[in-house]
């Protein structure tokens, strides 16, 4: 089976940073500003979380929390009583253009045994959590990572995400027209191409991917090249060689593409992002 995962862990990273572990008790207000998302493991006792004026979830079994993106919560803890908490700050590369943040819910509640697969990355988590080790705090970071890879496998293969990007990766067809062009952005690639690579008919992939996906195909095909474009940009990369990379004939037609993507020539939005 092709590997769905690797080129976009290949071109966009994660990375986590523990922060949190131990009990929480009563009222605690989450409103972090910054561009990373959080992952909360809740080992026990009985939580609830709100959104604004909304309780989204009720935690009453050991379970994982996790927002992608910056989202105001609070978490209230019943009085007399604590729950204990692993949590670790999560930062997508690329941030707002990370093909995999964009493809992930605003939250996700699961209870741990429903991810069987992370069983044992998540009994090295607490254990090492609870441990005064060397090397504890990098050692939790790179169990986080490692659990967010796991996590983002395990919510393709039981298809708990139903639109967009990993509901895309999930299909067993759908699968092999966007890894071609994770893998091959610069391929000039068009609908019947791509149908051929998912061995479907034009017409049939064409729906099936913009009902699963959100976008057509060539919609996808040009918001994947510009969310390289911005990484590449970022790291010094020339205009003429990220034009070459990209799959675009020419300087004009890349800037062109950008513009009607991001509402800025590519040299505006660098100096604004820089």
């Amino acid at each position: 089976m092709v590997d769905r995962l690797a080129s976009l862990f290949e071109h966009f990273s994660l990375t986590a940073h523990t922060f949190q572990s131990g009990p929480l008790c009563g009222y605690n207000e989450i409103d972090f500003k910054a561009p990373v998302g959080q992952l909360h493991l809740i080992r026990e006792g009985q939580v609830e979380v709100w959104h604004g004026r909304k309780k989204a979830y009720e935690v009453t079994q050991p379970s994982l929390l996790f927002y992608p993106r910056p989202l105001k919560r609070r978490f209230v803890v019943a009085p007399d009583s604590d729950a204990q908490f692993l949590c670790a700050h999560v930062s997508f590369e690329g941030n707002e253009a990370n093909p995999i943040a964009n493809a992930l819910p605003d939250s996700l509640c699961l209870p741990l045994d429903s991810l069987p697969h992370c069983e044992k990355v998540l009994s090295l988590l607490f254990e090492e959590a609870e441990a005064c080790n060397c090397g504890r705090q990098v050692l939790l970071d790179r169990l986080f990572e490692v659990l967010l890879v796991q996590l983002i496998r395990e919510l393709m293969e039981n298809q708990l995400v139903k639109a967009g990007m990993l509901a895309g990766l999930a299909h067993q067809n759908l699968r092999k027209a966007i890894v071609a062009i994770h893998e091959n952005p610069e391929v000039d690639w068009t609908v019947e191409s791509l149908a051929n690579k998912a061995f479907m008919s034009r017409s049939v992939f064409a729906n099936l991917f913009r009902e699963t996906v959100g976008y057509t195909p060539a919609k996808y095909l040009q918001s994947w090249r510009i969310g390289l474009v911005q990484k590449w940009l970022k790291s010094g990369k020339s205009l003429r060689l990220i034009t070459e990379e990209a799959g675009y004939k020419s300087e004009a037609a890349l800037s062109r593409a950008f513009k009607a993507h991001s509402g800025m020539s590519p040299r505006q939005w660098l100096l604004n992002n820089r």
